[in-house]
């Protein structure tokens, strides 16, 4: 698997795991065996969170698993091309209010984001593709997944472990590559908004 850090560079002195970790799409098909999936859940359990309320819930299916064809059968048909080799799906969730009070939780997405990127840093660490996805149906995940009120849809991630490029359809080997990020200054200001 090619290291995002061969072909990016960074502005500024940071740690080569941001450059390395990409979300490449060509996965063997192989299962990712339960302790493995562990590893990441458990690096995602230790993310911040507001009030450590940690709102994020994580259903999964392991393509041996009964649950498999549910979970692929919710991607779109472009992401259903590449992610039905992928080891294991997950769909990230959150709950939209405190459990001690109540109350709206207003930064739920904000803090279940940080238990993805946990669990995607984890995933790139144990070498395996992790790459996540909105190309899904959001209300039918929520329907057929039984997914009650108060927790919001998030977003689905694909697991597996690396394969050769050439196995993906031809539109997309062309695309098997760590993409660049907008400069600083695009992003970031001091003060009021001035982008």
């Amino acid at each position: 698997m090619i290291k995002g850090s061969e072909k990016r560079k960074a502005d500024h002195p940071i740690d080569n795991i941001f450059l390395d970790r990409w979300s490449p799409r060509s996965m063997t098909g192989e299962t990712i065996p339960e302790d493995e999936l562990m590893v990441l859940f458990e690096a995602a359990r230790w993310a911040p969170s507001s009030y450590n309320n940690q709102p994020w819930r994580i259903l999964y299916a392991r393509r041996d698993s009964e649950h498999w064809p549910l979970f692929v059968d919710l991607l779109v048909e472009f992401n259903q091309s590449w992610a039905k080799n992928a080891g294991a799906l997950v769909l990230f969730i959150s709950r939209t209010h405190f459990d001690f009070n109540g109350e709206p939780a207003v930064t739920h997405s904000f803090d279940t984001g940080a238990a993805w990127e946990n669990l995607a840093l984890q995933g790139w660490l144990k070498g395996l593709v992790v790459h996540g996805m909105q190309g899904f149906d959001y209300e039918r995940a929520r329907t057929a997944l039984n997914i009650p009120e108060g927790f919001r849809v998030e977003a689905m991630a694909a697991i597996g472990k690396p394969a050769d490029p050439a196995i993906l359809p031809e539109d997309l080997r062309a695309k098997e590559a760590p993409s660049d990020r907008r400069k600083l200054d695009q992003t970031i200001c001091e003060g009021p908004f001035c982008f």
